[in-house]
């Protein structure tokens, strides 16, 4: 194992608790991170931009081998969680801007962190990075409109400014990095073991600089906005698991289709949160960024321990995956 693999493994096993400990320290010296803020979007774009790096053809080939699996799991992540946050955001109360953050976590694709959880809870990693990829190709367009039909009614939605911002913030970075990957592949196989160590640093600087923008709101508000964040992300496993189940998959998809719901590129919302409305609508992507990473190593770490019954996993290299939040 190379000195990169070997640091990009340690960085991924202890990431939770890395994101965890920066939310922390942002609270009690918030100035100290402010001068971040500026920069999330680019160090979003960073991570996206590895994720380009880890693509492959053979990624895709599951979206043949499993459609209805693939498209159950596509179609959950948006139904799921946009509904979900605005449910719960309603049902709490949620001043606007904070209406608007919750479901812009909702109305995000997945995280590529889910792909290490799903492999770790022995579920099928294929299909996870497939799901991923899919619903970060599709946020451009179902992101702002989700965000537009769910929020406009409660503060002003710029959804052409969303499709912009994720237009720069993903779909560039990451078509340039399967550009990248077939001009230069010797290169790009050279830098992959380093990857994950490089989204972790990135999702780090992320939820120090939004919960430093966030700190006084979360002091006042933060334990309401943790339980509405803890709710929605249980409700995307539990509603994910059970899509899965409702069409008959086997126990491996129904494992990833569960992670992949309920885990979200919440360093996404919270750029654009940001970016297009307040650092309080930020609040609940910060939040959702620590715990879904806890909430995810938790969940895989019960399957791990309980192999999935009458099919086996389907794991790629997954030390291609870069770790996003």
């Amino acid at each position: 194992m190379t000195i990169g693999e070997r640091v990009g493994r340690v960085a991924g096993t202890w990431f939770p608790l890395i994101v965890l400990a920066a939310g922390a320290i942002a609270i009690l010296v918030p100035q100290a991170f402010l001068p971040i803020g500026p920069w999330i979007n680019t160090l979003l774009g960073i991570i996206m931009l590895g994720m380009g790096l880890t693509l492959q053809p053979v990624d895709f080939a599951v979206i043949a081998k499993k459609p209805k699996a693939f498209a159950v799991g596509v179609v959950a992540q948006y139904v799921v969680m946009p509904l979900a946050a605005i449910a719960l955001a309603l049902a709490f109360q949620l001043p606007p801007e904070l209406l608007v953050g919750v479901v812009l976590v909702g109305s995000a694709p997945g995280g590529t962190a889910s792909n290490v959880m799903v492999y770790l809870a022995k579920g099928d990693t294929a299909l996870s990075v497939a799901m991923t990829t899919a619903s970060t190709l599709l946020a451009p367009v179902l992101t702002p409109l989700l965000v537009l039909w769910l929020a406009g009614s409660y503060l002003p939605v710029d959804a052409w400014g969303l499709f912009q911002s994720i237009i720069m913030i993903v779909l560039l970075p990451v078509i340039a990095g399967l550009v990248l990957r077939m001009l230069l592949p010797k290169v790009v196989r050279a830098i992959l073991p380093w990857l994950p160590l490089v989204s972790v640093v990135g999702i780090t600087l992320v939820v120090l600089a939004v919960v430093a923008g966030s700190a006084a709101t979360i002091l006042s508000v933060g334990l309401l906005v943790a339980l509405v964040v803890i709710l929605h992300n249980g409700i995307g496993y539990g509603l994910g698991f059970l899509a899965a189940k409702a069409v008959d998959l086997d126990e491996s998809a129904r494992r990833a289709v569960a992670i992949e719901v309920g885990m979200q590129n919440s360093g996404l919302a919270a750029g654009l949160a940001r970016t297009h409305f307040t650092p309080e609508s930020a609040l609940p992507a910060a939040i959702f960024s620590v715990w879904h990473n806890v909430s995810g190593s938790l969940l895989a770490s019960y399957w791990s321990r309980r192999p999935p019954k009458g099919a086996a996993s389907t794991t790629p290299a997954l030390d291609d995956q870069p770790v996003a939040s």
